[in-house]
C-alpha cells in the first residue's frame, strides 16, 4: 500500500521548537518500519489541553517535538512481524486504530504491577524529541511510526473519527478511574470540572448505573454545554449545596475544588484525583477524617492497555446516547495549525481537531 506516501516518501508534520515560537510546517523522512512496528496515516489528531500547555510553555517537554497525542488513523504499512493488538489481532495494512500514548516494556517491576504508564523505559507519543528515525512520533503529521511494544487496539466503524479520537487519552484515563474507583452502580457521583474528562466521566458514570450524577464547574458555558451533552446529570455552580458523595472524581486540578470534594465524600467513599497534572498548590486534608470516615484517595495518571480497550468498548456501547463527536467544536486542514492553536486558546473548545488530509 505504498502507493499513499508521497514520491519522495516524507510526510508533512507540525514542528514544535518552543513557546512562543510558531509550529513550523516541515517535511519529515518516513522510515521502513521494522520488527513490531507499522506506518499509520493519521486521519484526525484532536489538540488535547496537554498539548496547548506545552505549546503556552505551561509545561515543559523536550524539542524540537511533534506534539498530539490523541490520533486515529489507518494502517498502512507493517514490519515482520507485525503488530498485535492488545485483544491478540495481528495488524493488517488498512486497520483503522487507536493506539496508547504510551509505550511501555511490559516486562519490568512497574509494567508487571499494572503500572505500564510508569514504565522505566516509558516513551510518549506527542512528547518526544523528533529527530532521527523516530522523528514522526506526534499527531500532527500525515503519517506516524507505530513503534514496537505500542498498545494497539481496532476501531470500529460504527466510530466517527470524532468520536474515538479521544480514546487514548480522556476516555482511556476515565475508564483507568472507573477501575480504580470500583462499581459506582447504585452510587451517588460528584465530577469536578466539565471539561473532556469530567463530561466523559458524567457520561461512563450515568451508563454504568449510578443512581445520581452532578457535575460541578465554575464557568457558565462550560455547565451549559455539561447540561446538553449529559442532560440525565445535575449540573452545578462548585458551592450549591448538596448531599454527599459515594464516589468523587476530580477532573478540574483546582485545589479548591480538591478539598471541597474531601469534604463532600460519604463514609466509606473513594475520591480518584485525575485532573492535578500541572503544580498547584497545596491542599489541606484532615487524616482524621480520612481515617473515621473510612475514606480512599487514589490518583490516575493515564492508563493500561486493558483501558484503552475498555474505553472503545464504552464508546462503540455508548455513543448513540452521548454525543461525543459534538465535542470536537471546530476543524482545521494540518496546514492551518497556527490558526487552530489560536483559536483553541482563545475559545477554550472541549477539543478541536486536525485533519492532516483537508486543503486550507
Amino acid at each position: 500500500m505504498n502507493e499513499v506516501f508521497p514520491e519522495s516518501r516524507t510526510s508533512l508534520a507540525a514542528v514544535f521548537h518552543g513557546s512562543g515560537i510558531p509550529l513550523e510546517l516541515q517535511q519529515i523522512p518516513v522510515p521502513k518500519p521494522a520488527a513490531g512496528e507499522a506506518i499509520v496515516r493519521i486521519t484526525c489528531c484532536t489538540v488535547c489541553g496537554s498539548d496547548l500547555h506545552t505549546i503556552a510553555g505551561k509545561r515543559i517537554e523536550p524539542t524540537p517535538t511533534i506534539p498530539g497525542h490523541e490520533i486515529i488513523g489507518t494502517v498502512v504499512e507493517i514490519g515482520e512481524p507485525a503488530p498485535v493488538t492488545v485483544t491478540g489481532q495481528l495488524l493488517q495494512p488498512g486497520d483503522r486504530i487507536s493506539w496508547s500514548v504510551c509505550v511501555s516494556c511490559g516486562t519490568c517491576d512497574r509494567c508487571l504491577q499494572g503500572l505500564n504508564q510508569k514504565c522505566h523505559t516509558l516513551q510518549k507519543y506527542g512528547h518526544d524529541v523528533a529527530t532521527g528515525r523516530l522523528a514522526l512520533s506526534g499527531g500532527l503529521a500525515e503519517f506516524m511510526l507505530l513503534r514496537m511494544n505500542s498498545a494497539v487496539a481496532i476501531v470500529d466503524p460504527a466510530l466517527s473519527d470524532a468520536e474515538a479520537c479521544p480514546a487514548n487519552c480522556a476516555t482511556a484515563t476515565v475508564a483507568a478511574a472507573m477501575r480504580l474507583a470500583g462499581s459506582v452502580t447504585g452510587k451517588r457521583v460528584r465530577i469536578t470540572g466539565a471539561g473532556m474528562l469530567g463530561l466523559t466521566a458524567a457520561a461512563m458514570s450515568i451508563f454504568r448505573g449510578a443512581t445520581h450524577v452532578e457535575i460541578r464547574d465554575p464557568d457558565l458555558s462550560r455547565r451549559s454545554r455539561a447540561s446538553d451533552f449529559c442532560p440525565d446529570a445535575a449540573v452545578l455552580e462548585p458551592d450549591h449545596e448538596a448531599a454527599d458523595a459515594d464516589v468523587v472524581f476530580e477532573c478540574s486540578g483546582a485545589a479548591a475544588a480538591i478539598e471541597k470534594s474531601f469534604h463532600s465524600l460519604a463514609i466509606g467513599g473513594t475520591m480518584v484525583l485525575i485532573g492535578s497534572v500541572l503544580p498547584g498548590p497545596p491542599v489541606s486534608l484532615d487524616p482524621e477524617r480520612i481515617i473515621r470516615r473510612c475514606l480512599t484517595i487514589r490518583g490516575i495518571h493515564n492508563y493500561t492497555p486493558e483501558d484503552l480497550q475498555a474505553a472503545l468498548d464504552f464508546l462503540i456501547r455508548s455513543h448513540d446516547r452521548f454525543a461525543f463527536d459534538q465535542l470536537v467544536e471546530r476543524t482545521f486542514p494540518l496546514a492551518d495549525i497556527n490558526a487552530a492553536v489560536a483559536w483553541a486558546m482563545e475559545q477554550q473548545p472541549i477539543r478541536v481537531g486536525i485533519l492532516p488530509g483537508a486543503v486550507s
